[in-house]
């Protein structure tokens, strides 16, 4: 960063940690403890990127209007389909034997 240029100066420690400022982590919604991803962008300049955590993207690529099941309740389901199945087939029931 050139001197006539603005901004706040950290200090990396010799871990190669920096901290980022509240000011900065406020306006970018950065939690602590949290995760950040440094892209450089085609001007060569480095941008700091919040991550999601896996909590905050639960649902996300769900359709709208439909039910929402976790795994569990679609593999118990999925499993219960196939007792059933094989229920008919031989006629027994996994659970019998």
């Amino acid at each position: 960063m050139g001197e006539s240029e603005e901004g706040t100066t950290v200090t990396v420690t010799s871990k190669g940690q920096a901290t980022i400022p509240k000011e900065f982590r406020d306006k970018l919604h950065i939690d602590t403890p949290g995760r950040v991803r440094f892209v450089e962008n085609e001007d060569g300049e480095v941008v700091i990127r919040p991550v999601k955590r896996p909590a905050e993207l639960r649902g996300a690529l769900a359709s709208e209007g439909e039910d929402e099941a976790t795994a569990t309740e679609l593999l118990r389901a999925e499993r219960a389909r196939d007792e059933k199945q094989a229920d008919g087939k031989y006629g027994t029931s996994v659970r019998d034997e």
